[in-house]
């Protein structure tokens, strides 16, 4: 076992990571809503969303959920896609990729409200959600 032990230590090391500077909010992209008259509330999830430990270079999976109130424009839904899978190669707490997404969320459609809820997995034995809005609740 004292082998075992020895050799699991090594394993240890942290895996390398890119900066948030990879983060493609440019691909964004939105289009006119043409009911701009109607309220409506759109909803967006996926369970793919990935980004790495920035400590560990260890993989953090959860649900990305995106509810919004378009204002004029509406997000186009595969270059949203593009710029979730931006993330897959980003050291970057939960806390912060929350946020960022909401910012460059709003950057590109200019919602009425939007709501991003990040939903990680559990790891270490804590599960934690993260939400986010705009505009903020003071």
């Amino acid at each position: 076992m004292k082998d075992l032990r020895e050799q699991y230590v090594d394993i240890g090391k942290p895996l390398e990571w890119k900066g948030e500077e990879e983060i493609d909010a440019g691909i964004l992209l939105s289009f006119d809503y043409q009911y701009s008259d109607q309220p409506a509330e759109v909803s967006i999830d996926t369970e793919e969303f990935t980004a790495l430990c920035p400590w560990t270079g260890l993989p953090d999976t959860g649900i990305l959920n995106i509810t919004y109130e378009p204002s004029n424009k509406l997000l186009e839904l595969k270059s949203l896609k593009y710029y979730i899978l931006s993330y897959r190669d980003v050291g970057i707490v939960q806390e912060h990729a929350a946020s960022r997404i909401l910012k460059d969320l709003v950057a590109a459609c200019q919602p009425k409200r939007m709501t991003i809820l990040l939903d990680y997995r559990m790891r270490g034995g804590l599960h934690t959600t993260v939400t986010v809005r705009h505009p903020s609740k003071n």
